[in-house]
């Protein structure tokens, strides 16, 4: 068997074994450890890359921005942020026909632009949101469906840790990332909204009605966000104008939710403990799934699979257009069976060699940007598309009482609404890059 037929049926095993339930990281060390002795007929490399690659990657200062968002994200939580949020959302819009959905959705754009997590904006906001949707008479399709696909924005509105992992395996700049992911997650919040008006125009009775609020009462909702838009200011904002470095961004992040959480009055020593914990325990599950990955693409760089995909594609004739919208279609796929984290550092290695020696009219600092937002978004469509879409397994466990078959039917609206997205944004990407060309 050659390299690369060895390379090519490394997948299937991989996917076998992810199938068997053996946790992504492990399954990519395993077959990527035995990979590359296979390649190699000795174990040296392997007990070599435990030792260098193990330091090379948990080292690396970059990596450290993920538990600094994670931790923000918990302080967060702890604060009651997400409560306000919905508030000041519902304030203003839960008068309108759908008008509480919306809210929901908004809080969620509003919650990841300090959080940087979809499954903890899912969970947070679910706890939150799920009983008004239901109190106003909203079935549990749209309940279930709206909060799954609000949660997705938690990792496209910055600060965002897929983003942070992407920019690392491309080498792309991590604060010009986050410029171009703002206007793509503004449109996938609107989007969604839409997705809503469109339902329960559709369904006339899907849904009640809120009392009109005073513009006081709005006012005062608004007021207790501060924090949230605070913060934001502080994190974006010193990064957009180059005050913080990505890294530092998300320390003052997590040490300004930190101090809103305490002046909140909800941290008890229990509480704090908790957050501590589950960002060390998140920090850990995606730091194995770092490991794995590279364990895993240094056996696929050893075949030279990427290098000869690249060259074997640029060698076909295939316009590049094609070629992208086969690599989408693949995603959408990829993201049925798989959880987005490990989608990203599985595949990005293999396809960015291909898709970055195509050329489709763009610079090509340029298109790593592009390219990321495009990938970002369709592996955020799979946290909402059946049988493995994360957000809907949480938001459908908050409410036992509704089947899961109707929570995905919930969420396919929301899918088509990002599918239109993904083309409009592959389309024109003056859109994703606009903002990084007014600012840099």
């Amino acid at each position: 068997m050659t390299n690369i037929e060895l390379a090519l049926w490394s997948f299937p095993v991989l996917l076998g074994l992810i199938f068997l339930r053996i946790p992504i990281a492990l399954a990519m060390l395993i077959v990527g450890f035995a990979g590359t002795y296979l390649v190699t007929g000795t174990p040296n490399m392997t007990l070599s890359q435990l030792k260098t690659l193990t330091f090379g990657t948990f080292a690396n200062y970059s990596l450290s921005i993920i538990p600094l968002f994670l931790l923000m994200g918990q302080f967060a939580t702890l604060s009651g942020m997400s409560a306000a949020l919905f508030r000041a959302a519902e304030a203003f819009l839960g008068h309108r026909k759908g008008g509480v959905a919306m809210a929901a959705i908004g809080a969620c754009a509003g919650f990841g632009a300090i959080c940087g997590s979809s499954l903890a904006t899912a969970a947070t906001m679910g706890q939150v949101a799920l009983p008004e949707l239901r109190r106003y008479g909203y079935p549990g399709s749209l309940a279930t469906g709206a909060l799954a696909a609000g949660g997705t924005l938690g990792i496209l509105i910055p600060p965002s840790v897929i983003l942070v992992i992407y920019a690392i395996l491309t080498e792309q700049n991590i604060a010009k990332l986050f410029v171009a992911a703002m206007l793509p997650g503004l449109l996938a919040a609107a989007g969604y909204m839409i997705a809503i008006a469109i339902w329960v125009r559709v369904a006339p009775n899907s849904a009640a009605v809120g009392a009109r609020m005073p513009w006081a009462a709005r006012m005062r909702a608004l007021a207790t966000v501060w924090p949230v838009l605070t913060i934001f200011l502080i994190v974006v904002g010193g990064i957009y104008l180059g005050i913080f470095t990505p890294t530092e961004a998300a320390a003052v992040g997590a040490a300004g939710t930190g101090i809103a959480a305490l002046l909140s009055g909800q941290v008890t020593l229990g509480r704090l403990h908790q957050a501590i914990l589950a960002t060390a325990s998140s920090t850990a599950m995606i730091f194995l799934i770092v490991l794995g990955a590279g364990i895993y693409n240094g056996f696929l760089a050893l075949t030279q699979l990427p290098q000869m995909s690249a060259e074997w594609v640029s060698g076909q004739g295939f316009s590049p257009w094609s070629v992208l919208t086969m690599v989408l279609l693949m995603y959408l796929v990829f993201g049925c069976i798989m959880d987005s984290l490990s989608m990203v550092l599985l595949t990005v290695p293999i396809i960015y060699p291909i898709m970055s020696v195509l050329d489709f009219g763009i610079a090509p600092d340029d298109f790593g940007l592009w390219f990321g937002i495009l990938v970002l978004i369709v592996v955020e469509v799979g946290l909402i598309t059946p049988p493995v879409g994360m957000n809907l397994f949480i938001i459908n466990g908050m409410a036992r009482d509704i089947p899961i078959g109707q929570t995905f039917r919930g969420a396919l609206p929301f899918v088509v609404t990002d599918i239109i997205r993904v083309a409009f944004l592959a389309a024109f990407p003056p859109f994703t890059l606009w903002l990084v060309w007014l600012i840099y």
